[in-house]
């Protein structure tokens, strides 16, 4: 294997809803920590994802995030809805350490890498 394709392999990063369909549309993230920065969530909102016109039974039972180190995985997801359609996907995923949240963070990283995304820090008042 080249080195280019040993880079491309080791730093991509995807999300997906359905097995073996990496989700394109790229979602907002946002972060909440407690305030020992132990526990949080990060919520991530996904508007006119390709997933809601993949889905044949018409349910998502959960969102993958994938990368080099392994899984990520959270079964608290739901569909916004927009004139009885579905318009969105919300999917919530909690780390309850700080371990958990250091490899959140890493797959964050790569997923911000592989999508162009930039990441910026609101500050507390």
């Amino acid at each position: 294997m080249s080195q280019k394709n040993m880079s491309e392999t080791k730093n991509k990063a995807s999300i997906s809803f359905l097995e073996g369909i990496d989700e394109p549309t790229v979602p907002e993230i946002r972060l909440t920590r407690s305030r020992d920065g132990r526990t949080g969530q990060a919520l991530f909102t996904f508007e006119e994802p390709k997933a809601l016109s993949a889905v044949k039974d018409g349910t998502i039972k959960g969102m993958k995030m994938l990368d080099d180190e392994g899984v990520l995985n959270t079964r608290e997801v739901k569909a916004r809805f927009l004139n009885g359609q579905p318009s969105a996907i919300e999917a919530t995923y909690v780390w309850k350490s700080e371990n958990e949240f250091e490899r959140f963070m890493r797959f964050a990283k790569r997923y911000a890498d592989c999508n162009g995304m930039g990441y910026s820090e609101k500050q507390a008042p």
